[in-house]
């Protein structure tokens, strides 16, 4: 089978059409995992300060990152193996767990180890499902859920603050941990029945054939490149500087060695199709994000706003994503794959260099940001629940799982490095004094990084949904 084309077994086997429990057991998890995400987010400064752990605070994001990275390899393995459904409950498993070391932390080494096995757990989940929609839906049916579950992983963006704040102050940050527990678990029991009688009619067998899976030392290697990453960018903050270069040349020959195994063939040589979709999603979500996270700051420090009212600019950048998952679902909206990927992804780019101008000019007003994270949310709906489609059309059943994972490393990857980048060049240009080059830099650095993803989405290839 070639990149370009699905296998003739997938387009030809039967499917199933989703019913209203098995839908709602997957938004649950996705929506609850995404709810951990936001909320923890919001959490973790009072946590980190209860624990002494402000030192090392990046860490409890970076580690879920690494933990997520190595969950997602093990799990996309085991799926196209054993089937994905006894890795998902695994997931699930293992995320209650590490919700549970968290929550019960009493001191920062417990907290940072409870984030690690999340992230084990969230990853794979988030794979395992994947596979399950591949598997047992067919392409209009699929487009249908990826838009729930985008719509799953934006609202928390609106709920997760506010409620976690008032866990926070009102209880404590402990409960934000423990309230994510019944989700996972109501996720788990709506979508059992359902998987079960289609696990009984073989849908979600395992496959015998050689499914070249990836290494399980390649997510180790990964998880030590990004480590090396994150800390290159704290000792280059701190003015070690030797130091510094050492820790990314540790991380970049890791991330290397580790890439080829875990992608697919073709991945470093910038092959079409799968390898080029995979390209693609580590580029585009990586810039979105690194200077989303800056967004919110700019607007404080340089503007004069609130939190509620700078953050309120990536609400809007949530309500453009749901709206970008819900078009590509539409039927009606007869565009090939590959190019809502690139509508996406030009959207995206357009709008971190629309945020770069009022970043480097104090005159241009505010609302322009709002204007572009609303054209950047739109992009990210359309592209991310697209990629997905497009890595599941052009991979037959008993590669899902593989192919699957390296899409969702690659964004890990992605995320990990141009984070740690934003992150190092605000640091650095901070010690001027300066926040407009700060935060002009990191915006318009991010912009670069989006556009080299556009000649990735068309070098993807024409890809069109089968008839349903």
């Amino acid at each position: 089978m070639t990149e370009s084309s699905p296998s003739a077994a997938a387009d030809q086997r039967r499917t199933v059409v989703p019913t209203p429990a098995m839908v709602g057991g997957i938004v649950i998890g996705v929506f609850g995992a995404a709810f951990e995400n936001i909320a923890v987010a919001t959490a973790m400064p009072r946590a980190a300060e209860d624990l002494g752990g402000l030192g090392a605070y990046a860490w409890s994001f970076t580690l879920f990152i690494i933990g997520q990275l190595m969950g997602t390899a093990v799990a996309g393995r085991l799926a196209d193996r054993i089937g994905p459904v006894r890795p998902m409950y695994a997931g699930m498993a293992v995320f209650v767990v590490g919700l549970l070391v968290a929550g019960f932390a009493f001191n920062w080494p417990q907290l940072l180890l409870g984030r690690w096995i999340q992230g084990l757990g969230a990853g794979a989940m988030f794979v395992s499902l994947t596979v399950i929609v591949a598997r047992i839906f067919n392409p209009t049916h699929r487009a249908q859920v990826m838009a729930w579950m985008s719509a799953a992983w934006v609202v928390p963006a609106f709920v997760g603050p506010p409620i976690a704040g008032a866990l926070a102050e009102r209880a404590s940050w402990h409960w934000v941990f423990f309230s994510v527990v019944p989700l996972v678990l109501a996720a788990g029991l709506l979508v059992r029945p359902i998987v079960s009688g289609v696990s009984r009619d073989g849908l979600l067998d395992g496959s015998s054939a050689d499914t070249d899976p990836v290494p399980l030392w390649a997510p180790v290697v990964a998880a030590v490149g990004a480590i090396g990453l994150q800390g290159a960018g704290q000792l280059f903050a701190t003015d070690r500087l030797w130091w510094a270069v050492a820790a990314a040349l540790i991380g970049v020959v890791a991330l290397l060695i580790a890439l080829a195994p875990m992608m697919p063939a073709g991945f470093l040589r910038f092959r079409r199709g799968l390898s080029s979709t995979v390209w693609c999603r580590l580029l585009f979500p990586g810039a979105f994000f690194g200077a989303e996270a800056f967004v919110p700051l700019m607007l404080v420090q340089t503007r004069g706003m609130g939190l509620s009212l700078a953050g309120a600019v990536l609400s809007i950048g949530a309500v453009g994503w749901a709206i970008g998952a819900w078009l590509q679902s539409q039927s009606w909206v007869r565009v090939r794959r590959d190019r809502l990927i690139l509508a996406g992804v030009l959207a995206v780019f357009t709008a971190i260099a629309l945020a770069a101008v009022p970043a480097w000019l104090s005159w241009v007003p505010g609302w322009v940001l709002a204007i572009a994270w609303s054209i950047g949310g739109l992009g990210m709906g359309l592209a991310v629940a697209t990629t997905s489609l497009v890595v599941m059309a052009l991979s037959p059943d008993n590669q899902q799982g593989r192919n699957a994972a390296s899409l969702q490393i690659g964004e890990g990857i992605g995320y990990a490095v141009f984070a740690g980048i934003a992150g190092s060049i605000f640091s650095s240009l901070q010690i001027a004094a300066d926040p407009q080059l700060g935060f002009g830099t990191v915006i318009t650095a991010m912009a670069v990084v989006a556009m080299l993803a556009i000649p990735f989405a068309l070098r993807i290839g024409a890809v069109r949904d089968q008839p349903a």
